[in-house]
């Protein structure tokens, strides 16, 4: 990462910047061809990760810069069994003012829109977080389809969907059935993503490929490439309820199929690593590997988020630290 600063500032591309905007990933006919043609070179995507650290830092203002900027992408995230009503309107307190206001002022950072890109919650929570953040630009995600598992009738999880859009929900997080990728059934995954796309109507969505349970590398390729063609604006690395959620070199091979998608066919789709990312150093790693391997153009919240529920704690303390010079307790900034 060149020692540079960064705009936090979310940029005016062509990419789809928030769900009303008219900018949609088209759905296109599934190429069996192309996806069967994905090939993934294990040793080399180990290698290009293990270069990253030792190639890319960033330190003092600069990183401070980096970490604001890295919660503009930040879908602040609550999927508990205990949420509650209270809970989320706190997160959503939050969300609009994520960093304390003496450290942004220290930071010369007051008139910056320093806000989180997305709410994510349950179906039960969507018109709460609605009400909470009306006006402020931030996207309402409600995670959908049978979240976590999948393992839900289809008409049930369409059912979902359209009723999370008509109380509120910006953006759906779906997931995929794994058995399809599992037993290489590329075209009944197809029609499933397919069919998820457009029950969502003006509502964005993101694809969850659940990449700890799809058996091989080369399977999350192929993935992600036939949500792409199904109409998916985002692929998103996990539900963060599986054994193994978002790694580095998966999201690297996640990028690499959106880089391929793009030059082949010109359209601009997202990346969210999700479940596990919970400190700074983790997440400057992943700002370092979307600015190289896809451009600063994925570097806004309409192509880019961190699924995240305690990120945003320590990259407070992390600016904390770079204003005092000491570490705080961690309750000095809480989440909700």
């Amino acid at each position: 990462m060149s020692r540079a600063k960064i705009s936090v500032v979310p940029s005016a591309t062509g990419a789809p910047a928030c769900p009303s905007g008219e900018l949609r990933a088209p759905i296109r006919p599934l190429d069996l061809d192309w996806v069967e043609a994905v090939r993934v070179n294990l040793s080399a995507v180990e290698r290009r990760i293990d270069s990253l650290p030792g190639r890319r830092t960033v330190k003092k203002e600069w990183q401070a810069a980096w970490l604001l900027k890295a919660i503009t992408l930040m879908d602040l995230t609550t999927l508990a069994g205990d949420d509650t009503d209270g809970r989320v309107e706190r997160l959503c307190a939050k969300a609009r003012n994520p960093v304390r206001r003496d450290l942004l002022a220290a930071l010369g950072a007051l008139d910056l829109p320093i806000r989180v890109g997305a709410v994510c919650v349950y179906h039960d929570f969507v018109a709460i977080a609605a009400q909470a953040l009306a006006g402020t630009g931030i996207e309402i995600a409600a995670v959908s389809t049978g979240f976590p598992a999948g393992h839900a009738p289809m008409e049930t999880k369409l059912r979902e969907i359209a009723a999370s859009v008509e109380a509120g929900a910006t953006e759906i997080d779906i997931v995929i059935s794994r058995k399809y990728v599992l037993t290489s059934q590329w075209r009944a995954l197809y029609d499933e993503v397919k069919a998820y796309r457009e029950a969502c109507g003006p509502a964005h969505m993101k694809a969850i490929l659940a990449t700890g349970e799809l058996g091989s590398i080369r399977k999350i390729g192929q993935a992600s490439m036939v949500a792409m063609q199904a109409g998916a604006d985002f692929i998103k690395t996990s539900t963060g309820m599986e054994p193994v959620n978002a790694t580095l070199p998966v999201s690297l091979v996640m990028m690499r199929m959106i880089r391929d998608y793009h030059e082949r066919t010109g359209t601009l789709i997202g990346f969210k690593p999700a479940g596990g990312i919970t400190n700074a150093k983790t997440a400057l790693g992943y700002l370092a590997l979307v600015k190289e391997e896809l451009g600063d153009e994925w570097l806004s919240p309409g192509l880019f988020r961190f699924g995240a529920s305690r990120l945003l704690g320590d990259i407070e303390r992390q600016l904390e630290h770079h204003v005092t010079g000491a570490y705080s307790a961690a309750n000095r900034h809480p989440m909700a």
